[in-house]
């Protein structure tokens, strides 16, 4: 299992320089809470927050080019921060539970002469013990597409002499004279347009890079639309919800053909946090496509998911990815109070909470919103507030540490009520 700890973005959109959580050496700051939700005025950068998380599992699927244009992003230079020099950089800060200490994964991406968006440098590193810079080894250094990757029973390069040793490293290692042979593999990849983390995670030999790979695979970037999930759909189990959930009624089915024993309670448990509907079933049509039937209080007859509104889909959707018997490691929502009754938030808010905090799930949650009724189910250290500087870059603060909102929240005040009266983000 992999949590997240911090994450510091640099150069993306207006985020020019944003860190949240505990970040690779540092022992003070808190890491990032289970779930965690950005709240903001509108224009503060939220959007861009969340686009980070799928920029980067784009970068992994797709390289950092194609990234750069998927989702009507509209290139390097529109990610770019405005007026700043050097890299779009990223660095996540994470622990893994199958290996001692702290890892951090680092990634800068830039142009090059053709004005074409390629990897100027990707970077692993652990920690072993302490965060001192003795137990500080990076075990998988690339530079343009070339570079080192130590195996899994080494340590890799002592980060205080990485400066200096690297390139002498490199050299002895493609003259085979470098004593370390046994230790190290030389990299050299064919496309900087690609991730290294994509090549060596497909490999063996490096289970580090690897389970960080599976673990970035495993995220689930919801773009979810209510017009896709009334999309007729074709018939054939899906285990997972995909980005825009037209693939609900594939879940569904799904569900009912590996868990026919748990299927109907994980449908009435859904159906009962949805006010006014008493059940949901699936029905195959004659040419092979499905239909997602709600049957409400009152009503003999089913309603299909065409006639639902939005909002029931919504949550319908939300509570299938939360009762996936394999969740994602990361799930991201933007702002998915819209379209919803307010008095529905509070219980999404505890559902997704319970979600991020069951030892079981082991799933992390990541939510952008602008609802102070969400927020009054959540607790400061869970919140980050999102605000814009005079110069028009973005800063991120901890509600948790802000010290007049963490007393009054002692005082049994709820954080949504705060934030509607200012004291989140002051008008």
């Amino acid at each position: 299992m992999i949590r997240i700890e911090g994450i510091r973005i640099k150069n993306f959109r207006t985020l020019k320089d944003v860190s949240l959580g505990r970040l690779f050496g540092d022992i003070e700051t808190d890491p990032l809470s289970p779930l965690t939700v950005v709240i903001g005025k509108n224009g503060v950068g939220k959007t861009s927050l969340f686009d980070a998380f799928g920029f980067l599992y784009d970068c992994l699927r797709l390289g950092v080019e194609e990234a750069s244009n998927a989702r009507q992003r509209g290139g390097y230079m529109k990610l770019h921060t405005l007026n700043q020099q050097g890299p779009i950089e990223f660095e996540i800060s994470y622990k893994d539970s199958s290996s001692p200490g702290t890892f951090s994964y680092q990634l800068s991406i830039n142009l090059d002469s053709h004005s074409r968006p390629f990897v100027v440098s990707e970077r692993f590193k652990q920690s072993k013990h302490d965060l001192t810079s003795k137990n500080t080894h990076s075990f998988l250094i690339l530079k343009t597409g070339k570079g080192i990757a130590w195996k899994e029973s080494y340590q890799g390069l002592d980060e205080t002499q990485e400066a200096e040793k690297f390139d002498e490293l490199l050299i002895q290692a493609q003259n085979e004279t470098c004593s370390c042979a046994t230790e190290i593999e030389i990299i050299e990849l064919e496309d900087k347009r690609k991730l290294g983390l994509a090549t060596l995670g497909a490999l063996k030999q490096h289970p580090r890079i690897s389970a960080f790979k599976n673990f970035m695979e495993d995220w689930h970037i919801n773009y979810f639309t209510a017009s896709a999930a009334r999309s007729l759909f074709f018939e054939g189990p899906q285990k997972h919800l995909n980005m825009h959930g037209d693939n609900l009624g594939n879940i569904v089915q799904y569900m009912e053909r590996e868990y026919p024993e748990n299927f109907q309670q994980i449908l009435f448990r859904i159906a009962q946090k949805i006010p006014g509907l008493e059940s949901i079933d699936s029905e195959k049509t004659a040419d092979g496509r499905l239909l997602l039937r709600f049957y409400e209080k009152g009503y003999q007859d089913p309603f299909y998911a065409q006639q639902m509104s939005d909002g029931t889909l919504k949550v319908f959707a939300y509570l299938v990815l939360l009762e996936d018997p394999s969740p994602p490691a990361l799930l991201c929502l933007e702002e998915p109070e819209n379209g919803l009754y307010h008095k529905l938030l509070e219980t999404l808010a505890k559902e997704l909470r319970s979600h991020a905090t069951n030892k079981d799930v082991n799933s992390q949650l990541f939510i952008t919103t602008h609802q102070p009724y969400f927020v009054d189910a959540l607790d400061p250290k869970e919140v980050w507030i999102l605000d814009k500087e005079r110069d028009g870059f973005s800063k991120i603060t901890r509600a948790s540490d802000i010290e007049i909102v963490r007393n009054m929240v002692e005082e049994g005040l709820p954080l949504g009520s705060l934030w509607y009266s200012d004291y989140l983000d002051p008008r």
